[in-house]
C-alpha cells in the first residue's frame, strides 16, 4: 500500500473512510521498533445494501418497516450486509422503538441482545461513538445487529436494559471503556477499571502512557518512555 495516505486503492475512492492510520499502532511521536513506520491503514466503512437483499433479509426488513410505519425512513438509516450478516444503523433517537420491535412482533422475535460493544472512530464527525448491538432470534434461529452512535460532544444514547435486562453489565462496560452515557440505566457505574479513573481507556486518543509498575524492585517505564532500539 502507498504510503502516502492521501492514495487510496482503486475503486474505493467515493466509499466512507472511518480512520487513516500509519504504522503498526497508529501512534505519533514515539520510536517505531516495530518496522511497520510506513504502513498506511485505512479502515472504510461498507457501502450499503440494495434489494434485493436475498434470504430471509427482505421479509423482516419489510416486517420493521410495516411495524415502525412512517419512523422506518428516520430510524433505519443504513443496510449493510457483509459476511453474511444484516446490519441495521440505528438512529438513536429511535433505538428503543426499533428494539422493543425486534423483540415483541412475530415475525421477527429476536428475543437475545447478546451485549453491546463500544467502537471510537475519531474521524467519523459528529457520530464519533458507535455501539454495535449482536441480536439472536431463537424462535426463527436467526441472527442480525443493531449499530447506533453518537457524537464525542453528546455521548448519551438510551439504554436497552428495559427491553434487554441482560445488557445491564455489557452497558457498564462500554460506558467505563468508552465514555458512552447510557440514558435510564438502572446503575451506570463502572465496572471494571476503579470509580476514580480518570478517561476511557478503549478510546483511541486515550494517552499510551502506561502505569508505573515495579519489577523486582525495579520501575517499567510507559512505552513512549523506553528507549528505541537501532
Amino acid at each position: 500500500m502507498s504510503e502516502n495516505p492521501e492514495v487510496v486503492p482503486a475503486g474505493t475512492e467515493t466509499l466512507e473512510v472511518l480512520s487513516t492510520g500509519r504504522g503498526a499502532f497508529g501512534i505519533d511521536g514515539t520510536p517505531d521498533v516495530s518496522g511497520y513506520g510506513g504502513l498506511v491503514r485505512r479502515t472504510i466503512a461498507t457501502p450499503a445494501a440494495t434489494r434485493p437483499y436475498g434470504g430471509w433479509y427482505d421479509e423482516a426488513l419489510d416486517t420493521l418497516a410495516e411495524e415502525l410505519g412512517d419512523h422506518f425512513g428516520p430510524a433505519v438509516q443504513k443496510v449493510v450486509i457483509a459476511h453474511d450478516q444484516l446490519t441495521l444503523e440505528v438512529a438513536r433517537e429511535h433505538l428503543l422503538e426499533v428494539m422493543r420491535t425486534l423483540r415483541d412482533h412475530p415475525g421477527l422475535r429476536f428475543e437475545m441482545c447478546m451485549g453491546a460493544s463500544g467502537v471510537h472512530w475519531p474521524q467519523d464527525l459528529n457520530r464519533e461513538l458507535h455501539v454495535h448491538y449482536p441480536m439472536l432470534s431463537m424462535t426463527h434461529n436467526r441472527r442480525l445487529s443493531v449499530e447506533t452512535t453518537c457524537p464525542d460532544a453528546d455521548p448519551h444514547l438510551p439504554s436497552i436494559v428495559g427491553i434487554y435486562p441482560g445488557n445491564n453489565w455489557h452497558e457498564r462496560e462500554t460506558f467505563d471503556f468508552f465514555g458512552i452515557v447510557f440514558d435510564g440505566h438502572p446503575g451506570l457505574t463502572r465496572i471494571e477499571m476503579p470509580d476514580d479513573w480518570a478517561g476511557h481507556p478503549q478510546r483511541k486518543d486515550y494517552p499510551l502512557g502506561g502505569i508505573p509498575v515495579e519489577y523486582k524492585g525495579a520501575t517499567v517505564p510507559p512505552p513512549d518512555n523506553r528507549r528505541e532500539y537501532k
